[in-house]
């Protein structure tokens, strides 16, 4: 019981403090920057502009990428009142066990991103070394590169992350001389990158294609979307402060500005790439549009930039999950090579020629659990939270063995119907999630496990930063600063 207990308040779990977030709003913003200068965009801008031109893209993307801004804004919250993570808070809706399966869920993800940032960084470096030396094998390239950043990220050696400030920058300027290049590319082909489309579509086809544009923008950030607690839980934010959009002016800036201003930017290059070369692989499309001295330095450029993001985006959080889901017995290190393995075994060279179906499927997926975090925080807790209990045994969020069962149904109702209506998957995914477990909790579920924070709703109890309040959370006798001891 004791081991249990202290599992549950490992200290990478605990609420951070006012004073320890450190992130402002710029800082949010510019870390959206990092975040969202990812090459998989491509992807999107490429499979769009086979239907629809490029100008419908765009605005399909800043459509999507505004929406997914503020679900992730709205289940920010959850981290800037409260302090709390990911799969802490996730122990409300899911119990203290059940949170352990989405949280899986995400490390999954992260490593399946692990596996296609390896994959463009070992196409990267196969292109140098046929250049340089004749050799010509980008899958011994994968397992070298892919064996390299997790021998670095279990040692712990920093040394490759000083390259994270540079990996954003370095693709954004190499994205802009691909634009140029390519843009003149295409003319020369008699293609204008503003009209040209490959298959032309119209009516009732054309409103899906702009559809599936929209989803795949928005299940590209649906783990994000679900996840965004443990992010925003560092987000500075005022005290006392009662209105829910100053309260989150920081989280809105970066996500529902500063990330559809990259996504949008990388949607593009992907697009001219495809209608310049015919393929958006950005490692393809850079062989075509540049050779010599150039064209391997942009390629190394690449190389270093998957290698940073990858070890904090993805290798880091995928290890910190196995390991918390493992105890003792699965260590970081651990941890980080079973994220590795993972993202390897689901072949990642054949995922991202299925990507855009993956983004809709996965989005519907997740965005039940986003469905069901906005139930559970705003409809039903309305904000307020019984933190202490989240990180006992015996509390509250125990339910039956470990296990919300409301919440799971809901998950699969809301993943099953955004799996048969692809074309709306985030949305349909969140609704149904959303309606399901309001429906289950309110009138069946919190009548059986009564939840303190309905049955009492006061604010001085449960809620956060809004009154003031840091949560503490003891090894021994529970304690709870009061809002006017942490002001004095």
């Amino acid at each position: 019981m004791k081991k249990k207990s202290s599992y549950l308040k490992s200290p990478d779990l605990l609420p951070i403090s006012h004073d320890g977030r450190k992130i402002g709003t710029l800082g949010f913003a510019v870390m959206w920057v990092g975040m969202a200068v990812v090459l998989a965009a491509f992807a999107i801008g490429g499979a769009g502009v086979q239907n629809l031109s490029l100008g419908w893209v765009i605005l399909a993307t800043i459509i999507g990428s505004v929406g997914i801004g503020l679900f992730m804004t709205i289940t920010g919250d959850i981290g800037i009142e409260h302090g709390l993570s990911f799969p802490v808070y996730m122990r409300a809706p899911f119990g203290t066990l059940g949170t352990h399966i989405p949280s899986i869920i995400r490390g999954l993800t992260a490593s399946f991103w692990f596996g296609i940032n390896t994959f463009f960084g070992a196409t990267a470096m196969n292109a140098i070394l046929a250049t340089l030396f004749g050799f010509d094998n980008w899958f011994v390239c994968y397992l070298i590169f892919a064996a390299v950043q997790l021998i670095n990220t279990a040692l712990g050696i920093k040394a490759v992350e000083r390259f994270a400030d540079l990996a954003a920058p370095i693709i954004i300027i190499i994205s802009a001389w691909m634009y140029t290049t390519l843009s003149d590319r295409a003319l020369e082909q008699g293609r204008d990158v503003w009209t040209w489309i490959e298959s032309p579509v119209t009516g009732g086809a054309a409103f899906t294609a702009f559809l599936i544009v929209i989803f795949s923008n928005m299940g590209f950030w649906a783990t994000l979307a679900a996840d965004i607690p443990s992010i925003s839980r560092f987000i500075k934010a005022p005290k006392y402060e009662r209105s829910w959009l100053k309260r989150n002016k920081s989280s809105l800036v970066g996500s529902v500005i500063a990330l559809p201003l990259t996504q949008t930017f990388m949607v593009i290059i992907g697009g001219v790439a495809y209608i310049a070369v015919s393929n958006y692989d950005p490692v393809v499309a850079l062989q075509e549009a540049a050779s010599g001295i150039v064209l391997g330095v942009l390629l190394i450029m690449i190389i270093f930039a998957q290698w940073s993001t990858n070890a904090s985006a993805n290798v880091i959080p995928a290890a910190t999950i196995f390991s918390n889901v493992g105890g003792p017995k699965v260590p970081f290190w651990a941890g980080v090579f079973i994220a590795g393995i993972v993202g390897s075994v689901v072949q990642p060279w054949s995922l991202f020629d299925i990507l855009i179906p993956l983004l809709l499927i996965v989005g519907g997926i997740l965005s039940a659990i986003v469905g069901i975090l906005f139930a559970d925080y705003y409809l039903l807790r309305k904000r307020r939270v019984n933190v202490h209990d989240l990180y006992e045994e015996d509390g509250q969020f125990r339910y039956f063995h470990g296990v919300n069962i409301a919440g799971f149904i809901a998950w699969i109702a809301g993943g099953t119907a955004a799996y048969f209506l692809t074309n709306y998957s985030f949305l349909v995914g969140f609704v149904v999630g959303a309606a399901v477990y309001y429906v289950l909790a309110k009138y069946w579920y919190f009548n059986v496990y009564q939840q303190a924070e309905i049955i009492d709703p006061d604010d001085e109890k449960y809620l956060g930063i809004t009154v003031g309040r840091d949560w503490v959370i003891t090894d021994g006798e529970e304690a709870m600063e009061e809002p006017k001891e942490l002001s004095s």
